[in-house]
């Protein structure tokens, strides 16, 4: 800038500042002005990132508990080879439990063969025998690890048994025996057991439930359920459904078919037992008589609501539900009295008319009734000894008289084992 004519100009004398600056050296101050500013911590009203990573450390640490204490949980449950069926219920009290294979490494040895369980007439039939299996041949397996049973029969091929325990404080117990002795446990704290003829189905009562499931192998699988009034109790298979008792002090009876709902609300009210089945799916049973205290037997129809479609009532009838259809579906073989005194009754039931043939067979029956082929028998007295029924000899007037199961301890009962 210029100044006035004879002065000097405005600027200062002494050292000059240089304004000289080399394009690098300003982009370097810029940069290092910058560096200073991004290394200074402002406080933020939020922290995104650390909140994310606060909430995956608590999810991970979370997740390993829960994977810790679910694999102490399985180790526990597979040490004692334990699994609970139906669980997610939503009732109270003991789960019913399904039970796999704890230790193959124990297994039962089978015992030798020894005789005296042979049958003279033919008639084969399995023995339970103090925790030891008697086959018709007798061959001797013992059971190890079972309680008193009530009930057993051959599973499908031949292969092994399921077997129902008695009734305990804890409930009942089904067992599954293969043929090389090893006993494994399929429910445990269950009500009433039923099996189907053949093998291929179990069901039972659970608090206020009714269970049906199939049987493959040592497992239950497609378990299906309703809920039963207090005092209902499953009888029988019908085919693919299940014969409901509905009060075990009266006549009342249903058919539940699984996977149709919940019990069906046609009930019939005149059935108090059921024997068997023909082979035409009608069902043979008891009815109540219109006469006070009288009953009758008589054939029902299971696809009408179990109503009667042929009946008799001549016959003097207990009211035990103890009897069995033969496998061609034409003798009863049922408890019954003559005159006072109370015998196993033999009934042709292709003569059912209005006055049955009832022939005196043997002594009461208790428990199953096995029928090996259309025109023999076995069943077990109140004294546990061993009846054998042969249709041809009791037609001629010479009724079964029971034999003793050999080696059975005092106070033991033999069960019977029903084939199919």
């Amino acid at each position: 800038m210029s100044g006035l004519p004879g002065r000097a100009d405005n600027l200062t004398a002494g050292l000059k500042r240089s304004y000289e600056v080399r394009p690098d050296e300003l982009e370097g101050a810029v940069r290092e002005s910058l560096s200073h500013q991004v290394t200074l911590a402002r406080p933020l009203s939020a922290d995104p990132a650390g909140q994310a990573i606060r909430r995956a450390n608590r999810i991970r640490r979370r997740r390993t508990g829960v994977g810790l204490a679910l694999a102490a949980a399985v180790t526990v449950l597979l040490g004692a080879g334990m699994v609970q069926l139906g669980a997610g219920t939503g009732r109270d009290g003991t789960p019913i439990v399904v039970i796999g294979d704890p230790d193959r490494s124990n297994r039962p040895v089978p015992t030798a063969s020894v005789p005296g369980a042979e049958s003279s007439s033919g008639t084969s039939a399995s023995l339970i025998v103090s925790e030891t299996l008697v086959n018709p041949d007798g061959q001797r397996l013992v059971l190890r690890d079972i309680g008193p049973a009530e009930h057993a029969q051959l599973l499908p091929g031949g292969d092994g048994w399921l077997v129902v325990s008695t009734p305990t404080t804890a409930g009942r117990t089904l067992w599954v025996v293969q043929d090389d002795g090893l006993v494994q446990v399929l429910l445990a704290g269950a009500g009433s057991i039923v099996l189907a003829p053949d093998s291929r189905q179990v069901a039972w009562r659970d608090g206020g439930d009714l269970f049906v499931a199939g049987v493959v192998g040592t497992q239950l699988i497609g378990a299906a359920r309703t809920p039963v009034p207090a005092a209902a109790e499953p009888i029988r298979f019908v085919g693919d459904s299940v014969l409901v008792r509905l009060d075990t002090a009266s006549a009342g009876h249903t058919l539940w078919r699984p996977g149709a709902g919940q019990l069906p609300a046609a009930v019939d009210r005149q059935t108090l037992n059921v024997y068997g089945e023909l082979p035409d799916g009608r069902l043979v049973g008891q009815t109540v008589a219109t006469d006070p205290g009288g009953t009758c037997l008589a054939v029902l129809d299971p696809t009408r609501h179990l109503q009667p479609v042929e009946s008799s009532c001549d016959a003097d009838l207990t009211r035990d539900g103890v009897g069995g259809v033969s496998t061609d579906g034409r003798w009863l073989l049922v408890n019954g009295r003559v005159g006072k005194a109370s015998r196993a009754l033999l009934i042709d039931l292709r003569r059912l008319g209005p006055a049955p043939t009832a022939v005196p067979a043997g002594p009461p029956m208790t428990g199953a009734i096995v029928w090996s082929n259309d025109t023999q028998a076995v069943y077990l007295d109140d004294g546990g000894d061993l009846v054998r029924v042969d249709v041809g000899r009791v037609r001629a007037g010479k009724p079964a008289t029971p034999a003793p199961v050999p080696d059975v301890p005092a106070g033991d009962r033999p069960v019977l084992v029903s084939s199919f």
